[in-house]
């Protein structure tokens, strides 16, 4: 499924995937997900969200909830995530990112559909998909759009995956680390194309990533810098470079405000 240069770190939370997609699917089959799609309205437009704010050279910011990571630990709590996607939407965050990943992240698919009904902002399922029952899986539970990353799949895998969200009515998010993964990338119709910042086999952070990868995405594609963004200058830095999405969580989930937080370093939105 990975190559041998998956990080370590990466390959251990594929595999626990693969057996948490066997439990689930033993107690809830696809056909039985596929009867929860009536529960949610269309999904909302993700990407148009982002759009919107590009074409005007403003930011959009995708604002993450997230409890813990593996290498910080828990990040916030207590842990309310309703009340943090209030303060974020309140802020003038463009989507949500919500971790639903239960043993690295310590997130649950019941915090994306709280938030996604009581907030009116569009939903990204920021988890490790891999198969297809979890893309049916993120539909079910009312997420708009999906991440895919890149260093966890094949090529087929991402062109199935991809496919497949887009046939429900999904956004995809595909995210990359190296240029190897940018080509991989722009073979796939996606319109979002996230750099992480953050090398997955040494967790170094450095916005150099997304400066030396930017120029292989087109007009026709938006970019969004991921990880590592901390500072107005930072902001500042990727917009003097013609980049206007962002994806932030760690610099808001240690705030006491994340709504705050994001004002402090994006301004008025």
């Amino acid at each position: 499924m990975y190559s041998a240069g998956t990080p370590t770190i990466l390959k251990k939370i594929l595999d626990r995937k693969l057996e948490e997609v066997a439990e689930r699917s033993k107690v809830r089959s696809e056909n039985d997900l596929v009867q929860e799609f009536d529960r949610h309205p269309a999904a909302r437009g993700f990407v148009r969200a982002i759009e919107q704010r590009v074409a005007a050279k403003q930011a959009a910011v995708i604002a993450e909830i997230k409890k813990a990571s593996p290498s910080k630990g828990v990040l916030r709590d207590p842990f309310k995530p309703v009340e943090i996607a209030h303060s974020y939407q309140k802020a003038g965050a463009a989507c949500l990112s919500i971790l639903t990943d239960k043993d690295f992240f310590q997130g649950h698919e019941d915090y994306l559909m709280a938030v996604r009904t009581d907030c009116e902002l569009p939903v990204i399922r920021k988890d490790f998909i891999i198969h297809p029952y979890q893309v049916v899986e993120a539909r079910a539970i009312g997420a708009d759009c999906i991440l895919l990353i890149a260093s966890a799949l094949d090529r087929h895998q991402l062109q199935d995956l991809h496919d497949q969200a887009v046939e429900l009515g999904m956004d995809v998010l595909v995210e990359v680390h190296d240029a190897a993964e940018m080509d991989t990338a722009l073979r796939l119709e996606t319109r979002l194309i996230g750099i992480n910042n953050r090398n997955l086999h040494t967790f170094d952070v450095t916005l150099d990533t997304t400066l030396a990868l930017k120029d292989a995405v087109d007009e026709s594609r938006i970019l969004v810098t991921e990880s590592g963004i901390l500072e107005p200058a930072d902001v500042k830095l990727m917009q003097d470079n013609g980049i206007h999405a962002f994806l932030v969580g760690e610099a808001f989930m240690r705030a006491e405000d994340p709504g705050q937080r994001l004002t402090e370093l994006f301004g008025e939105l």
